[in-house]
């Protein structure tokens, strides 16, 4: 069923401009999704959708029909909107008029198990990240690389926070994120044998030059401090990245996708099979 929203002050309107906050996020375990993409991956990834907001004249392409009808089949109220309206529970400058309230998935540090049976275990830690810009970045970066897992450690920032959806550009849905705190963390980590990696500028090794396709967690830390003592001094590895102009160290994001993509590589090389020379 279609319903039609023209009043501002419309109840369902207001509760929807309310998730915006982590408290009203908490309380009702709903979150936004805005955006065509990051609607189609949470629906690619049978995420549970609680109501679908619209306004055609915002629409950017042509295949909006079928992802709202691939939605309604499964149930989920529908609601046209005004363009004031749409720009009322719009957090975009340029909003492309979809925009979604989903439940929230709960994953505990134990249920992470079943998620690398088929592969070597490869993890991000984030420690306390504070920004969600860049937390929504590591997701993103997780993703490309085909993490087993991210632990948000010691969490500061929601994950379900409108902007960690929009700079995980959808791939909140795709990667599994466990919440834990730190002694949480190592309890479960003693039962396991992963190897921590920790970047300082103080360490002896470069990060390509050690073996990071042993069964790993990748471990960063907060914007400002980076990560913390107790996890440096339970570091397994520690390596730094090279800097080689006047800044001394990089965006928390930028270093995680740096340090990722170095597993990847080595790990994609492991798997290679060496040719024999006639």
């Amino acid at each position: 069923m279609n319903n039609f929203i023209s009043s501002l002050s419309n109840p369902k309107i207001n509760d929807v401009v309310c998730l915006r906050k982590s408290n009203e996020r908490k309380d009702s375990t709903l979150f936004l999704i805005e955006g065509y993409r990051e609607i189609m991956r949470a629906v690619e990834s049978n995420w549970q959708l609680h109501s679908l907001f619209i306004c055609p004249d915002f629409y950017l392409g042509t295949n909006e029909p079928q992802l709202i009808q691939k939605i309604t089949a499964q149930k989920v109220p529908l609601y046209t909107c005004t363009d004031s309206v749409f720009k009322k529970i719009s957090y975009r400058d340029r909003p492309d008029g979809l925009l979604a309230v989903a439940y929230q998935r709960s994953l505990a540090i134990e249920q992470l198990d079943i998620h690398y049976k088929k592969q070597t275990p490869f993890f991000v830690m984030a420690q306390s990240i504070e920004k969600p810009g860049n937390l929504g970045t590591i997701l993103r970066s997780s993703d490309a690389v085909g993490v087993s897992g991210l632990i948000v450690c010691d969490r500061c920032t929601d994950v379900y926070n409108p902007n960690v959806v929009r700079a995980s550009v959808g791939t909140l849905f795709t990667v599994p994120i466990a919440d834990a705190s730190s002694a949480e963390l190592e309890s479960w980590l003693d039962n396991k044998n992963i190897a921590i990696l920790a970047a300082t500028p103080h360490a002896d090794k470069e990060y390509t030059d050690v073996d990071l396709t042993i069964p790993l967690v990748i471990a960063v830390g907060t914007e400002q401090l980076g990560l913390s003592e107790r996890w440096m001094k339970r570091a397994d590895l520690q390596v730094r990245i090279p800097m080689y102009g006047v800044a001394d160290s990089l965006n928390v994001a930028m270093a995680t996708t740096l340090l990722l993509y170095e597993a990847r590589r080595q790990r994609n090389l492991q798997k290679k099979p060496i040719s024999k020379k006639i």
